[in-house]
């Protein structure tokens, strides 16, 4: 397993995340057999949202885990709020970002949490009222540190205007089926659909600000439309390039498509939603791998995309 720092905080983290949205598809003891089949792996990331199962999957994880203050103290827990599910809106006020807060740490059972995200940007923020909140988060401890989920450049930099602390993490939809963050600037200047920059140069501005990348999703295309892999109707020459490529390292499918992640010098993390302990396992050997130039290429042109 590869551990980054992420930059700004104390934080040694994996590069892969167990991402736990689906935890409620598992019994007690299949959520216990698949959280240490994470520790046991070298993960020490965890990834929450109160919507998830509307709170159920925090709760199943600490029921599983039989959350204690040594097991705690293994793991790197991140949460995200925000959302108003299925009412279907967001919300950023200060009374609602606490309010989430306290139900997350007494779902997880724990008494703080490394990193809390904003879940989807809010149309109608107060970046003051936010930044009231995340200060009264961190000065009761209850927060280490703050980040986002799904936000272009500008909704940051407003955000980070009014915030004290550092906005450290940005995660993001991102897989070899689904690349608007790298097309734009591969097919620049080209009167072509892919050259089109339609999340403002997201990748370029976290790295030039220091803020690390968690890719969700990192084997769907569209908005949880299925997985690629495997999908020979849909993705007939993607998966012709991925298995040649996996036969010749000796792993599956998974490995490559999370080595294709890894490879980019940006070091972003992978958000594993899997349910499977052996796809897990999968996806971490793929931790291991450093794709030629010529193979993450030639992963990114059977995908349909153009290198000009």
């Amino acid at each position: 397993m590869k551990y980054i720092n992420i930059a700004n905080t104390d934080l040694q983290v994996s590069n892969m995340i167990m991402g736990n949205m689906r935890l409620t598809q598992l019994s007690l003891p299949e959520a216990e057999k698949l959280i240490r089949t994470a520790l046991d792996e070298g993960i020490n990331f965890f990834d929450h949202a109160d919507i998830y199962g509307k709170g159920q999957c925090e709760e199943i994880f600490s029921e599983a885990i039989q959350m204690n203050s040594s097991i705690r103290e293994k793991m790197i827990l991140q949460s995200k709020c925000g959302i108003i599910s299925p009412e279907g809106y967001f919300d950023f006020s200060k009374e609602h970002i606490i309010e989430s807060v306290n139900g997350i740490l007494k779902r997880l059972k724990t008494e703080y949490l490394d990193i809390l995200l904003l879940h989807r940007p809010d149309p109608l923020m107060e970046p003051a009222e936010v930044a009231e909140a995340f200060e009264d988060l961190h000065a009761s401890g209850k927060v280490k540190h703050f980040g986002v989920s799904n936000h272009n450049p500008a909704q940051i930099e407003l955000l980070q205007k009014y915030i004290p602390y550092k906005l450290v993490v940005n995660q993001l939809q991102f897989s070899i089926a689904h690349t608007p963050m790298i097309d734009s600037g591969i097919a620049l200047n080209m009167k072509n659909d892919q050259a089109i920059n339609r999340d403002s140069s997201i990748l370029e501005y976290c790295r030039l600000h220091d803020i690390t990348m968690q890719a969700w999703s990192p084997y769907q295309h569209g908005f949880f439309e299925g997985s690629f892999l495997g999908d020979v109707e849909k993705f007939p020459k993607l998966n012709e390039v991925v298995d040649s490529i996996a036969e010749k390292y000796g792993v599956t499918n998974t490995a490559i498509a999370t080595a294709w992640i890894t490879r980019h010098p940006a070091n972003i993390q992978v958000v594993l939603g899997t349910t499977n302990t052996e796809r897990m396992k999968d996806a971490c050997k793929g931790a291991e791998i450093r794709l030629s130039r010529e193979e993450w290429y030639q992963i990114y042109k059977a995908a349909g995309n153009i290198v000009p």
